[in-house]
């Protein structure tokens, strides 16, 4: 008799089941839901994350935005830098042997003393000694060929056809930086290929810089003639062949900066990587046909001699920088501010720089996944060129028990800073109400009007209700971290809206103080005194108002009507409050300001009457319009100095003269936070040095340890899931197996003949 079921025992199936999941328990000890390679959190490498899109411009002589600093701070090198752990900033040589004493000149050529008025100074000098032996980061740029001509310098479009990214190119060089790279990269910002932001101010101060842009844009047009508009592969604009007197290099490590006048922020710019040594050879490399076709530029893949170089350029998806093998050295500081030895932030003391090996970027288009993968371990900073997702996560303890528990045991470090940041409610001086007035006795009227006004503004309960206590009262324009900023000076103390405490710290004067005042400025109770109207007061907030924006209008309301006085709110778009701002036709408005760079100055210079805002068609930046003759005279002679006693004199006279007039109630300085996890060291908070991934030290032990426990996976369910599908599988198994019995019964019994 033929068998017509193939008989597979109901044990076999069991043993499958118990095979597949013997298979899966097997993985226990590993982590399964790594998204970076297995192993590679053992590895010296960071990972971050990215946000949105790969960063537009790391080529130096464009780029100044927030999310290329990242790379472009690692891999370039200014002449200088900041010290990383001084507080006010500091100026270091980076690049430059030192920071260097510049000379003044008078306009007969001669050397000028220090202490020469600004005034009669016709011309500032820098010379700059660049460090000896200092060497850019491997790049095809510098490959030669045996007989010394340049491996990569004469290719065609058809040479390029299969490379992709700069390690494509199989052979690399180098050279030592000189100061003709640092004058080719000063040269270059007057280039009309690309925009530099640097330009304008540039061509300014360093003589000679405007004429040299027009010079330039002339080669630019020659080299252009016959080719379409649209054309990407352009003639190499050589600046090696156009000069200018303001830029030169006076031997190989000599450069020479001469900037108009007397202008002491300069140094500043020299700290900024569009000062940043740029080689003539990677210029004439990318400038070959087919680069630009194949994003073969210096926006992709910059050339420096910083202590990073980028090694992999994968658009909107992941970027890395690793360790450049030729980066001349540098140690981490031994001194620092009071506390920091405290924090830990010495202990690294005179070791050398990077620590880290490797920096991966890896792209995140969604908040959740972010914050997730974070707190997994699998990013060491959510954010690691900013200070405002930090300062997040200190909010979010506040609010939540189990926030505050859950990065308190995972040992999540977030130390805080007040940076160079403000926000003020401003008067303009042009409003006939609480402006200037038209003569002494209204001028008085409203400055005690703003003064009454500045007392109910209750910047403290701002920062508890709406920062979250992320911030700190302001009692004048200049923040802590600069220069000028006296803790027991004017900048700490505004004895017009406080007075001292008990235990000597500022407590806000009474309404009974401002309603006093008020009255003074002729609104008693609120209303004119003449004509018993209530006084009304329009405010501009810049944007519009909604379901988001009623609480915080509505505060400002009810500290308007303290002290009996009703405030209109004008809430309305961006541009259209800058319109009216331009304009100088808003009473009251709400502003804030983050420093270019760390210099009283650049605070300051808000309230300097020539920078008047309506007085300059929009392009001054004193948004209040503000006009003092005397501390006009004061700015005016400290912008000519350098730190020092006599400027400190000149910054607390500024400073006591706006609190008196009150031409801005000082709002506050938030709060800024950085977010690490515990094993990375040396993270100290700063939102004006750029340079500071390699200062971060890394435990890849410990990283590794704390990722295992917070990724185990759960199996406990899968014996369940087994049970289960024995339970399902089994009976159906049987009535499958039974119906095929009869069946095959039938069947036989019809073939033998039997009914």
């Amino acid at each position: 008799m033929n068998e017509v079921v193939r008989r597979i025992p109901r044990l076999k199936w069991l043993g499958a089941l118990v095979l597949a999941g013997s298979v899966l328990l097997g993985g226990c000890g590993e982590v399964s839901n790594n998204p970076h390679p297995a192993g590679s959190e053992k590895t010296n490498t960071i990972f971050v994350p990215f946000y949105a899109r790969s960063p537009k411009y790391l080529d130096p002589t464009s780029s100044y935005s927030n999310d290329e600093t990242p790379y472009t701070y690692q891999v370039y090198e200014p002449p200088y830098g900041y010290h990383y752990l001084k507080r006010p900033y500091e100026l270091v040589g980076r690049s430059a042997e030192a920071v260097v004493a510049p000379r003044y000149l008078g306009k007969d050529g001669a050397v000028l003393p220090d202490g020469t008025p600004g005034e009669a100074v016709a011309e500032t000098v820098f010379d700059l000694k660049i460090r000896k032996g200092i060497r850019f980061a491997p790049h095809p740029a510098f490959a030669k060929a045996p007989d010394g001509s340049y491996r990569y310098h004469a290719m065609q479009r058809g040479d390029v056809v299969d490379k992709f990214k700069i390690t494509d190119f199989p052979e690399t060089g180098t050279r030592e930086l000189s100061a003709h790279d640092y004058v080719y990269g000063i040269r270059r910002i007057a280039t009309p290929r690309i925009k530099s932001p640097s330009f304008s101010t540039m061509a300014e101060y360093i003589i000679g810089m405007k004429e040299y842009g027009e010079t330039i844009a002339t080669a630019d047009k020659a080299l252009r003639k016959n080719l379409p508009p649209t054309e990407r592969d352009l003639p190499w604009l050589d600046f090696r062949q156009y000069a200018f007197e303001g830029v030169q290099a006076l031997d190989d490590h000599t450069l020479r900066i001469r900037v108009k006048g007397k202008y002491p922020q300069f140094k500043y710019w020299l700290a900024m990587t569009f000062f940043a040594p740029i080689p003539w050879e990677a210029e004439a490399f990318y400038a070959q046909p087919g680069m630009a076709a194949k994003n073969l530029t210096m926006n992709y893949w910059p050339v420096g001699t910083g202590p990073f170089m980028l090694t992999e350029f994968v658009e909107n998806r992941r970027h890395v920088l690793e360790r450049n093998p030729n980066f001349h050295g540098e140690t981490y500081p031994c001194d620092g501010e009071a506390g920091d030895r405290e924090k830990g932030y010495l202990a690294d003391c005179g070791k050398p720089l990077p620590f880290v090996d490797k920096v991966v970027f890896g792209i995140e288009k969604e908040g959740v996944p972010l914050k997730a993968k974070f707190m997994q371990g699998y990013y060491d900073s959510p954010a690691i060129e900013r200070l405002d997702y930090g300062t997040d996560m200190i909010v979010a303890m506040g609010d939540s028990k189990e926030k505050e528990q859950e990065f308190r045991e995972k040992g999540i470090k977030l130390p805080t800073t007040i940076e160079a940041n403000n926000w003020y409610i401003g008067f303009n001086w042009l409003d006939p109400v609480v402006g200037k007035g038209s003569s002494p006795l209204e001028a008085e009227r409203n400055r005690k009007l703003r003064q009454a006004l500045s007392i109910a503004i209750e910047w403290e309960e701002h920062i508890a209700i709406f920062e979250k206590g992320q911030g700190v009262p302001a009692q004048g324009p200049l923040p802590p971290s600069l220069f000028g900023f006296r803790e027991d000076g004017p900048s700490g103390f505004n004895p017009v809206v406080y007075q001292r405490g008990p235990d000597g710290k500022p407590v806000r004067r009474s309404i009974d103080e401002a309603k006093k005042l008020l009255a003074q400025a002729g609104y008693p109770e609120g209303r004119d005194g003449k004509t018993g109207k209530p006084l009304v007061l329009n405010f501009d907030y810049q944007s519009a108002a909604s379901p988001q924006t009623k609480a915080l209008l509505d505060w400002y309301t009810r500290q308007f009507a303290k002290i009996g006085v009703q405030l209109e709110i004008r809430a309305t778009d961006y541009n259209r409050f800058q319109d009216k701002m331009n304009k100088g036709v808003a009473q009251i408005f709400f502003w804030g300001w983050l420093a270019d760079y760390p210099d009283a100055e650049n605070f300051l210079f808000m309230l300097y009457g020539p920078n008047a805002k309506a007085l300059t068609n929009g392009n001054g930046e004193n948004n209040t319009n503000y006009q003092n003759p005397a501390f006009d005279r004061a700015f005016e002679k400290m912008k000519f100095l350098d730190d020092g006693p006599e400027k400190q004199a000149l910054i607390d006279e500024m400073i006591t003269l706006v609190q008196n007039d009150a031409i801005w109630s000082f709002g506050y300085f938030p709060t800024s936070a950085a977010a690490y996890h515990q094993w990375i060291n040396n993270g100290k908070p700063t939102q004006i040095i750029r340079n500071h991934i390699g200062y971060l030290r890394l435990d890849p032990q410990l990283r590794a340890q704390k990722i295992a426990a917070w990724n185990q996976p759960i199996w406990w369910p899968i014996p369940l899931i087994l049970l289960a599908l024995v339970a399902a599988i089994v009976p159906a198994w049987s009535g499958y197996r039974r119906r095929e019995r009869e069946t095959a019964a039938r069947t036989l019994a019809a073939a033998e003949g039997n009914p």
